[in-house]
């Protein structure tokens, strides 16, 4: 058996694979994300920590003790700075964070090889420019930071002692050379950092470290081997059985994402493209992010006093396809693909008197949908066809959302066993080739297919129309975003 951990935003999440591939066992443990100043989105490592240990004491114990390999994957780009005593110095600065738009600008002035070497704009939510931030705005801190973890690499420090990271989770600090797969010194030389502050590179299926001793007893385990694993997506591409090129899927968690397997490094940051490694060797990866997806429908929930997301998507079900639904900017977090925006906001347009809670919860699901399909655009104007998309993550659940997913972006969705734990799932599967290598193929066979859900005409075209009146009013609002409010 296998365990795969995943070190999510609003949670860690814990599966056990056996070994004829099904889930046997899942957990999970609730996070919290801190926003202390506006743009700013911070988490303390030391609840990955406790959180992780909950999660996984809320598994079987029976089938803990039969675990041979654990897998790693976790929210990309989240700086964690340590001290000499591994210790965080401050707390992680997340993917969503936004404060470092003007880090961003000097940095790509000053090495014009991020968008070469990097394969991508540099963007508030990268890793790099929150070290820029960091050096700029507190240089002690800065100063005594002897290495620079991701939020899974920071768990695997804590479960195994070492410092190690995988090539796709690396890819995202804009410090790795991404076709080479390896630290590039002029991209860590830009932000004042050198490459022993950084982790020991393995590709995602490599054994990078065994569990210690403590940790095994704590847990229930022996002291088995720790794999590499993968940033988040690169993971859930792994559970989905994405690994071969042009084979797409569609995450709906906190973030929404599109990615899309390739065998080169395919870079085109003027899309605002994510170009990274996959967490399998010899693979890369595009992808799209919108920032805030899934998380929308937990604000619209708390809006409209509903009970749950699964009691507001039966909300937005009860009003009906509808022209005069209002229009929904999803912008609660910023965005980055395509607008590379960190102040762009969120925002309803089109109310009346006439407007009800269903319209706009509606009107929310409709926006995340059409925000998606901005990216499939991002990544088709790349010179990328997709033809279909699995579909994993918490937002994975609802065939009604999946209908309007489908129509905005005009491709059929394919819904598989396991879609709601999709990162922890690749986790293990990544942990089950670390020990049988010439598995990989068998272990990358997409799981079973549970429905697929296919555009409706009437819907996309009607989306189509939508989608064009939502970025005509993005670029209306977006000098009332970047201004704010100025006192006279």
């Amino acid at each position: 058996m296998f365990l795969g951990i995943d070190v999510g935003t609003s949670g860690v999440k814990a599966v056990i694979l056996g070994d004829d591939g099904r889930v046997l066992d899942s957990a999970s443990a609730p996070l919290d994300v801190q926003t202390p100043a506006p743009l700013w989105s911070e988490q303390d490592p030391d609840q990955w920590w406790a959180s992780t240990g909950g999660a996984i004491r809320k598994l079987s114990p029976k089938l803990r003790e039969a675990v041979m390999a654990i897998g790693l994957s976790g929210q990309m780009h989240g700086a964690t700075l340590l001290g000499k005593d591994d210790r965080p110095l401050r707390p992680a600065i997340l993917w969503n964070d936004g404060r470092s738009s003007a880090e961003c600008a000097a940095l790509q002035t000053r090495e014009p090889r991020f968008l070469t070497l990097g394969g991508n704009l540099v963007m508030p939510g990268f890793t790099a420019p929150k070290l820029e931030w960091v050096r700029r705005h507190e240089p002690d801190v800065f100063a005594a930071t002897t290495k620079v973890l991701l939020p899974k690499d920071y768990v695997r420090l804590r479960m195994t002692g070492g410092y190690a990271s995988d090539m796709s989770d690396s890819a995202g600090t804009l410090w790795l050379d991404v076709a080479e797969r390896d630290w590039s010194d002029p991209l860590l030389d830009a932000c004042g950092l050198e490459t022993h502050q950084m982790p020991e590179l393995f590709e995602g299926t490599a054994a990078a470290g065994e569990l210690r001793a403590e940790v095994a007893s704590d847990w229930g385990m022996s002291r088995v081997p720790v794999c590499a694993g993968g940033g988040d997506n690169a993971a859930s591409a792994v559970g989905s059985g994405v690994t071969q090129p042009g084979e797409a899927l569609m995450s709906l968690g906190t973030s929404g994402v599109i990615f899309v397997a390739t065998d080169t490094f395919r870079s085109n940051p003027d899309s605002g493209v994510h170009a990274f490694c996959h967490a399998l060797p010899d693979r890369w990866h595009v992808m799209s992010v919108m920032l805030s997806a899934a998380s929308c429908l937990d604000w619209g929930a708390k809006l409209t006093g509903c009970d749950g997301v699964d009691a507001f998507v039966a909300l937005a079900e009860s009003s009906p396809l509808s022209a005069s639904t209002p229009l929904f900017l999803p912008y609660l977090s910023g965005e980055r693909t395509p607008h590379n925006d960190p102040n762009a906001k969120g925002a309803f347009f089109g109310l009346t008197h006439a407007t009800g809670p269903a319209d706009l919860a509606r009107s929310v699901l409709e926006g995340v949908a059409m925000g998606m399909a901005d990216g499939l655009g991002a990544i088709s104007q790349a010179d990328i066809s997709v033809d279909s998309l699995s579909v994993v993550g918490g937002g994975s659940r609802s065939r009604f959302w999946g209908q309007i997913l489908a129509s905005a972006l005009q491709r059929p969705l394919d819904y598989r066993e396991g879609a709601d734990v999709g990162a922890a799932l690749g986790a293990a599967r990544l942990a089950a080739i670390s020990l049988s290598p010439g598995a990989q193929d068998a272990w990358s066979v997409p799981p079973e297919l549970l429905f697929s859900v296919a555009s409706d005409a009437d819907m996309a075209d009607m989306y189509s129309q939508r989608r064009a009146q939502v970025s005509s009013l993005y670029h209306a609002t977006q000098p009332i975003s970047e201004g704010g409010y100025r006192a006279r």
